[in-house]
């Protein structure tokens, strides 16, 4: 599936350079784990980054401000997925092809 990107430059939000979106191993390990695994509670993002909590939520402050993450709140609990944004999107397709580039090489690599 090919994504059609030919109006994400006709979107009215501005969006951050693309550098402040990946600019740490945190941040992509957060959208690497939210892509896997669609939506998570804090604690279980926490324990899948290997990250402290405060840095995990600063991230996700980060990401929810931009509008790359929703948050759901169901009593104490919150819940964050990816958002359906075009560039979050495209985000994700990045992604998923990395982690099927990592196994195929892999599978080469490793008989």
């Amino acid at each position: 599936m090919t994504l059609d990107l030919s109006n994400i430059l006709t979107q009215q939000e501005p969006f951050p350079p693309i550098e402040e979106v990946f600019s740490s191993k945190g941040k992509i390990k957060i959208l690497k784990i939210l892509t896997l695994y669609d939506e998570l509670n804090i604690s279980e993002i926490v324990r899948k980054a290997q990250l402290n909590h405060a840095t995990v939520t600063q991230h996700l402050n980060y990401f929810k401000s931009i509008g790359i993450v929703d948050k759901k709140i169901f009593g104490r609990i919150k819940i964050f997925q990816l958002t359906d944004d075009i560039k979050v999107r495209v985000i994700r397709e990045l992604i998923e092809f990395w982690e099927r580039s990592e196994s195929s090489s892999a599978l080469v690599n490793h008989p």
